[in-house]
């Protein structure tokens, strides 16, 4: 008989009663317990977070930040009562406490009192970071925990965002506000630079007029000196005249009466002092008219120079914005000592003036006395003939000469003071006429630096930025949250079950062949006792489990796509590849049972678990210990699980032909091995009529 009716007869016996009927009917639905039930169950947990009991404490009391109200705490209730995420109920902290602890509530979120202070701390000399209170308990629930963690940090990222965005406002008003000042500084410079070269242009006036009132001064003080040296002469010489004619009064009164044999026997003398006394009365008129004409002179020169040295005092530390406190002070010397000349030379000339009359009366009398002189000298040979005469002019002449020698006294006092002030007028000006040239130099320098600072000044308000409020906006929320996840997932699974589908699709067939190789014998007897072939006895135990498989895989396949949702991005892939899977799986059980009996369904059961722990169905293999990434690539279901994951959610198939290639030698060496097995059991022995262990 061949091994395809052997195994329809096999299972025919299910249709021999009601009772064998159920059962084959429990084995085809028994992979929905597994595959369709469990996926069933967390097929997309993340949708439905929202009826999780969360306590949410709100002990935020807010602050003030830059005269501005900051609730931190109510902006994230308001925000986390809004989102999909949790049942939020707000509740005190010893309730939210009480709740985690009992279970009424998986975890809890606290907002301490200082919470929106800390953020507010920022922008002050002492920031301080805020800090979100998250509780679990671990005893309620573990993923929930872990998930809690993911949600908790997307609230955390999206309040440190908005304190960011507060501070990085405040920073980039800063920069407007820079650069505002920094334009008004860059506009006061240029003006600073036209103000400073016009103060240039009124140094060097300064100092070329203080040049020009140097030579004036100088010439002042050389006249004075010479109008002081010539009064000096002029004092003398007239004193000496009016010794000489006192004594000649004294002497011609007290011998008036012997008058006549004097004068007749000194005709002589008295005429050569009469040609010195005209002889000296004409220099001192020379001298005397000296001072009158340069008198006006000197004090016009004077004032002249007084005038320029207070009208430069006046511009530049009066009247200018940025006046220099060093050479206002060397100014306003120069112009108090200036004044002090121009005084003294009005001194002078006022003397002269005031005294005009004198100094003409003076004049007068130095031309009597001159006449008189020369009148005397001429008439001495005669003189005895005319003494009383003679007597009155000599005494007429003394007078006059007295008189001359007073002026002249008060003429050469008059000029010393004026000498004196005009040396101190002259030292003066020459001072300022060194500090003026100093000053024309150091304003070179002013000007230049000024025109650093003001080009500076202009190019730094083009590179401080200036941003209006929507550029502002914009740039805050880059700089808060500068870097943005681009999360690009490639053939993304659509929820969390059909993500999993290839982990449990693969453990629910292991078990619905397992359940069936319980019920089914993995060889049949008849064949065994009439002699077959042990490869047709091998198919014959393996066709029966392997149909069966294939019905599993058509149910699972249904309940999973029409009930469930589950989209496949290569259905048609996915239903054949899983025909080979059921087969292979039916391959190696059917071995495992076929050689070790009653203790095969425990190693059937072992083999499962194995690959349930190493097939990366869940985590990663690489994250197990180094026993299960060692006999991964040695199990089925690792192919498995690579595979369907290319089928149901995408990607490359080469991996797909691969597992195909791995499954189809797993299911060939089973069938081997069960042949082999078969041959063996044609030979009766003693452990086979007395087994040790029997299920």
């Amino acid at each position: 008989m061949r091994s395809p009716k052997l195994a329809a007869l096999e299972l025919k016996r299910f249709g021999r009663g009601k009772l064998p009927a159920a059962a084959l009917i429990a084995i085809l639905l028994l992979p929905l317990l597994y595959g369709a039930l469990y996926l069933a169950s967390f097929w997309d947990p993340y949708s439905r977070l929202d009826r999780i009991p969360v306590a949410l404490v709100n002990d935020d009391k807010g602050a003030t930040a830059g005269g501005k109200k900051i609730a931190a705490g109510d902006e994230i209730t308001k925000g986390l009562r809004d989102s999909a995420v949790f049942e939020w109920h707000e509740v005190g902290a010893s309730a939210a406490r009480k709740g985690v602890e009992d279970g009424t509530y998986y975890l809890s979120l606290t907002m301490p009192a200082d919470f929106s202070k800390r953020i507010a701390s920022s922008s002050s000399d002492s920031p301080e970071t805020g800090a979100l209170e998250v509780r679990t308990n671990d005893a309620n629930n573990y993923i929930v925990g872990q998930i809690s963690r993911s949600v908790f940090s997307e609230v955390r990222k999206s309040a440190s965002k908005n304190a960011s965005r507060s501070i990085l406002d405040k920073i980039f008003i800063s920069f407007s506000d820079i650069h505002d000042a920094t334009e008004k500084a860059a506009d006061g410079a240029d003006k600073l630079k036209g103000g400073i070269g016009k103060a240039k242009k009124g140094s060097k006036d300064l100092a070329d007029g203080l040049s020009t009132a140097k030579n004036g001064s100088g010439k002042l003080a050389g006249g004075i000196t010479r109008l002081n040296k010539g009064a000096g002469e002029l004092e003398t010489g007239a004193q000496g005249v009016a010794d000489g004619t006192q004594k000649l009064a004294d002497k011609v009164n007290g011998i008036a009466a012997d008058v006549r044999p004097y004068l007749k026997d000194n005709g002589k003398m008295i005429g050569d002092t009469a040609r010195f006394v005209e002889d000296t009365s004409r220099a001192a008129r020379r001298h005397l008219d000296l001072l009158v004409k340069r008198a006006p002179g000197a004090a016009a020169e004077a004032h002249k120079a007084a005038d320029a040295l207070a009208r430069v005092h006046k511009e530049r530390c009066e009247d200018a914005l940025l006046p220099d406190p060093e050479l206002c002070a060397v100014l306003a010397h120069a112009k108090t000592s200036a004044a002090d000349a121009a005084e003294i030379a009005d001194d002078v000339n006022e003397l002269v003036k005031n005294s005009h009359g004198d100094l003409e009366k003076l004049d007068s009398h130095l031309e009597d006395l001159q006449k008189q002189a020369k009148a005397l000298a001429d008439r001495s040979p005669t003189l005895d003939d005319d003494v009383e005469k003679a007597v009155a002019d000599i005494n007429h002449l003394n007078s006059g000469a007295h008189k001359v020698a007073k002026g002249a006294v008060r003429i050469h006092t008059g000029l010393a003071n004026a000498q004196s002030g005009s040396a101190d007028l002259d030292s003066g000006v020459g001072r300022l006429n060194t500090g003026a040239h100093d000053l024309d130099g150091g304003m070179f320098k002013l000007v230049d630096g000024s025109g650093e600072l003001a080009g500076g000044l202009n190019e730094g308000v083009g590179k401080i930025p200036d941003y209006d409020k929507q550029d502002r906006d914009r740039r805050t929320d880059v700089m808060a949250d500068p870097i943005q996840l681009a999360n690009q997932s490639l053939h993304k699974a659509p929820n969390y079950g059909t993500g999993f589908a290839p982990y449990f699709i693969p453990l629910s067939l292991w078990v619905g062949a397992m359940v069936a190789y319980m019920l089914i014998q993995p060889l049949n007897r008849r064949a065994l006792a009439a002699g077959a072939s042990a490869w047709r006895i091998a198919l014959a135990g393996w066709l029966p489990v392997a149909a069966i498989g294939l019905l599993q895989v058509a149910a699972l396949m249904s309940v999973l796509h029409w009930g469930l949702g589950l989209q496949m991005t290569r259905a048609a892939g996915t239903v054949g590849f899983l025909a080979l899977v059921v087969c292979c799986f039916a391959a190696i059980i059917q071995w495992l049972n076929a050689r070790f009996g009653a203790a095969g369904r425990i190693l059937v059961l072992a083999v499962l678990m194995l690959q349930l722990t190493s097939a990366g169905g869940t985590y990663p293999v690489q994250t197990s210990p180094g026993f299960f990434n060692a006999v991964h690539p040695f199990l089925p279901m690792t192919y498995v699980v690579e595979s369907l994951r290319r089928l149901i959610t995408g990607g490359g198939i080469g991996p797909v032909w691969q597992s195909t290639a791995v499954l189809t030698a797993f299911m060939v060496g089973a069938l081997a091995l069960t042949a082999v097995s078969a041959r063996r059991k044609q030979v009766w022995t003693f452990d086979r009529l007395h087994p040790e262990l029997s299920l």
